[in-house]
């Protein structure tokens, strides 16, 4: 299979379907290499635009959501970014593309999934992004404040800790709900208050 035929069939389509308006996002999805991050026999279901399972109950979200992340965040190049829930470390290499692999901090809950996803990013040039293992819900104080921060997992509320750890003026965006989730973006005012909008339904696998 022509892995980069059909990645670029991919991003061309989400673009015509209006799911990637920002150049920035298209050529970040187009340069990361989706087909690495998914195990092996999976492989010839990369460039399909949907979820796919990673192992522990886990999945790579479908590129059109990540794309749809990327451009509600819109990072700046040099924001230092949190994302809560690692996985296979695909959105951390989409991330990587916008912001430089240095300014993303990601934490994963299962240590199986974190060693798997660090070795990988590391073997596909992004190795600067920084993993480790713990639980999201506490963020990671030691690189905060953050600029932007997302949750690639449901909960029933924004963390308290992630909320805490970015900057006023910056933004969370995360799946928030159970059985119905809403993608739901939220601004950090000065006084540490939120201004949230929501943006459609979604479905992910929720945060442990």
């Amino acid at each position: 299979m022509d892995f980069a035929a059909a990645r670029e069939r991919l991003v061309e389509r989400l673009a015509e379907d209006g799911r990637i308006d920002d150049d920035r996002v298209r050529e970040a999805v187009a340069a990361v290499p989706r087909h690495e991050f998914v195990p092996a026999e999976r492989r010839e279901d990369a460039y399909r635009d949907t979820p796919l399972p990673i192992g522990e109950g886990q999945t790579i979200s479908a590129p059109h959501m990540v794309a749809i992340m990327a451009d509600l965040l819109d990072p700046a190049p040099g924001d230092d970014v949190l994302e809560v829930g690692t996985g296979c470390g695909y959105h951390a290499a989409v991330t990587a593309e916008l912001v430089g692999a240095e300014h993303v901090f990601s934490v994963e809950y299962h240590d199986s999934l974190a060693d798997e996803a660090r070795e990988r990013l590391d073997r596909l040039g992004y190795g600067e992004v920084s993993v480790r293992a713990g639980d999201g819900k506490d963020g990671w104080a030691d690189h905060a404040p953050y600029d932007r921060a997302y949750l690639t997992c449901a909960g029933p509320e924004l963390p308290e800790a992630v909320v805490e750890q970015v900057r006023p003026g910056g933004y969370l965006l995360a799946p928030i709900g159970d059985r119905r989730q809403t993608l739901v973006r939220a601004r950090r005012r000065a006084d540490g208050s939120l201004e949230r909008d929501e943006h459609g339904g979604v479905r992910f696998v929720e945060l442990q």
